[in-house]
């Protein structure tokens, strides 16, 4: 296929050159040409454009463009421009970290021009071009039909994970096992991805906290039998190996404690990127109890105005994952810039 990818930061660039690599024709943009030039220039199946306008003029009909920018204005403005470059039975994908009501009535309002509007929740970080994406889609069968080969392409596969027995009877989708999944209507995707950030913050929450409780075994306010001088990386590592709570996360946190068990270079200081907050918006409206998931984004916030070493590892890991960089004073309404977290 021929698609189009707009915003070529950590995760947008590798979108473009897993596709390109599999054989798609990817034309790329970005706000930066130098970053135009050099996306485009990693794969002969990929050629740069100069705006929306140059972009659209690329592309063959019916057009495909993924749209991969922060959440929030950048990216409102962005479907609102490709709504009127576009014709009847193109299609625009957000694959950032949308609010799913937005992509509701973002599709609603494009279903009267006949263009397709497909909400991508992407996971993966910036390990996504060789492991592939985790993909939660949202939007008709016609269009997420279409972009299969796509989908199918930045998926990481069924690979060496052992399949889970008893699902081959009838109303289970295939896909899953190969790491992407149609959810439904669009807005069902991002909801999908919404909630999978949630339920990390509270995984990320607990890894941070049992360490925290780990290296203060060594505290002068214990009776000095008890204290223990424990070592950070290795306990992550002899976790790795068969524990119950192996894991990515643990995989990270190991990554993180063998390059400095300090965490010297972290602050500890965790922005959160809105889908935290979504969730638990959610969780509200439907009168569902999340206290796990409410407390480690109340973490999130407390990390702001003094740090321990489990909020350290907090953003380490964030930073082991997305390539996030810590962050001071960020936004996090519906409407307002935020930095791409795309998990």
């Amino acid at each position: 296929m021929q698609i189009g990818i707009i915003g070529l930061g950590r995760m947008g660039g590798n979108i473009s050159a897993r596709l390109a690599k599999h054989g798609h024709d990817v034309v790329v943009y970005d706000r930066d040409p130098a970053v135009v030039s050099k996306v485009s220039a990693r794969a002969e199946r990929s050629q740069g454009a100069t705006g929306l306008k140059d972009m659209v003029a690329k592309l063959a009909k019916p057009r495909a463009i993924w749209v991969m920018l922060p959440a929030g204005r950048i990216t409102e403005e962005t479907v609102e421009e490709l709504g009127e470059l576009l014709d009847a039975d193109d299609i625009i994908i957000d694959g950032g970290n949308s609010y799913y009501k937005d992509d509701i009535r973002r599709a609603r309002v494009l279903a009267k021009k006949n263009i397709h509007y497909v909400d991508v929740g992407t996971s993966g970080g910036v390990y996504g071009l060789d492991r592939g994406y985790c993909m939660m889609i949202g939007g008709s069968d016609e269009a997420v039909n279409r972009l299969d080969p796509i989908l199918s392409a930045l998926a990481p596969g069924a690979g060496t994970v052992e399949r889970t027995p008893g699902r081959d009877h009838e109303g289970l989708d295939p896909k899953a096992e190969q790491g992407y999944l149609h959810t439904g209507p669009a807005g069902s995707g991002h909801f999908v991805k919404m909630v999978h950030n949630g339920i990390e913050y509270g995984m990320m929450q607990a890894f941070a906290e049992g360490f925290d409780v780990l290296r203060n075994k060594n505290s002068g306010d214990l009776p000095e039998e008890e204290r223990f001088d424990l070592n950070m990386a290795d306990i992550a590592e002899v976790w790795r190996r068969g524990s119950v709570i192996s894991s990515w996360l643990l995989d990270l946190c190991s990554n993180a404690l063998a390059k400095d068990g300090t965490l010297g270079d972290f602050t500890g200081q965790v922005a959160d990127s809105g889908e935290g907050r979504w969730t638990i918006e959610a969780a509200i409206e439907e009168a569902v109890p999340v206290p796990v998931l409410s407390q480690a984004l109340y973490t999130r916030f407390r990390s702001r105005s003094g740090n321990n070493f489990g909020e350290k590892l907090l953003s380490a890991m964030r930073f082991q994952f997305g390539g996030h960089v810590e962050q001071h004073d960020v936004k996090h309404e519906h409407g307002a810039d935020a930095p791409l977290t795309t998990n």
